[in-house]
């Protein structure tokens, strides 16, 4: 989910000096809270496997959150990097001896086969900053085609799918040309049976407009982190699919809303990205005005990525309709100590 780190705006809402006191009556709306595991809840395992998305459906989410990238022989794999990352993937041999291509670390995901990519172990270390994350040892990337095969044998038939397409607008030779990537994208939903399950987003909006345009039965959703609006300077940003911000008074939630078939609205939750209510230097994005004005036009609003349980509890009392995590284990407590309904969980069968 997590593009590079921007700084905060000008007009961010000031982090409140203390946790809201109770959690006070809750809209009747907010009975149905959507708890969106971050790549499957990569707090709690290995991000992007299908035993992460499994664990967290034995959990209780609603929607399982993950992103897709487009390999060279049109595969869809789920993975939020681009370029594989170091961090994450080790090389562990070329899929056949003097490849060209070895090592694979560090190439575009577009630039190599689905052979070459299945080579690699992601799952070789607990991800930095999670010391929960169960490491899934010797993971392999999955198809998208797997994690709805997964839901499926759940039979999750109430669990949605948000499934981003990962085009990098700001430098559209890192990966798959737009149209292509929908398209791929669409026929592996389509050939799931499952597509009334699914949502889509992207930063790019340019694909949310390709995406209405070949299947208009898909809600769509408009993810921002402020900086990509580009609010103030001369032109459309390339990550709004033609739309000036400056057109709608820099306005995020106005320019979003006409983008057809978009449903929701998953802007950065604050400033710093992963900053918490106790710190500081912390501003919120996210504030009641903003919700309300979504709400006034008919949009849902659920932020990305929050892991801190005072924030969580802020951020429900502005009245936001779920929220992004990769601690779904949290969200859940704080959603309990305020007497929401929590998701159902589900059963391996």
């Amino acid at each position: 989910m997590a593009p590079p780190l921007v700084t905060a705006p000008a007009r961010a809402t000031p982090a409140p000096a203390a946790r809201p006191a109770g959690p006070g009556p809750l809209p009747p709306q907010k009975t149905h809270f959507d708890v969106q595991a971050h790549r499957g809840g990569l707090g709690l395992t290995t991000e992007s496997t299908l035993e992460g998305f499994a664990k967290a459906l034995r959990l209780g989410v609603t929607t399982l959150e993950l992103d897709t990238q487009i390999t060279k022989d049109l595969k869809v794999v789920v993975t939020h990097d681009r370029k594989v990352s170091a961090e994450k993937c080790r090389d562990t041999g070329p899929v056949t001896p003097g490849d060209p291509m070895y090592p694979y670390v560090g190439a575009y995901v577009k630039d190599l086969t689905l052979d070459r990519i299945r080579t690699l172990d992601c799952g070789y270390r607990r991800l930095p900053g999670f010391p929960e994350q169960e490491r899934i040892a010797g993971a392999r990337m999955v198809e998208l085609k797997d994690v709805l095969g997964l839901v499926k044998e759940f039979r999750a038939h109430g669990v949605t799918l948000n499934i981003e397409t990962k085009v990098e607008a700001g430098a559209p030779e890192q990966t798959a040309p737009r149209g292509l990537f929908v398209r791929r994208v669409h026929e592996e939903i389509h050939a799931s049976g499952i597509g009334r399950q699914v949502t889509i987003q992207s930063f790019d909006w340019g694909a949310l407009k390709e995406m209405h345009r070949i299947a208009p039965e898909y809600p769509l959703v408009a993810l921002t982190n402020h900086d990509f609006l580009q609010v103030g300077r001369p032109g459309a940003s390339p990550w709004l699919g033609g739309i000036d911000v400056d057109d709608h008074g820099g306005d995020f939630v106005a320019a979003a809303a006409t983008v057809p078939g978009l449903t929701a609205l998953s802007p950065v939750y604050g400033f710093p990205q992963n900053g918490t209510v106790g710190d500081p230097d912390f501003r919120f994005y996210v504030s009641p005005r903003m919700v309300a004005a979504a709400h006034a036009r008919g949009l849902r609003v659920v932020p990305w990525t929050c892991d801190d349980p005072a924030t969580m509890d802020a951020l429900i009392g502005m009245g936001v309709d779920g929220l992004i995590t990769d601690h779904p284990d949290r969200l859940r407590r704080v959603m309990a100590e305020r007497g929401m309904r929590l998701p159902k969980a589900y059963g391996h069968r």
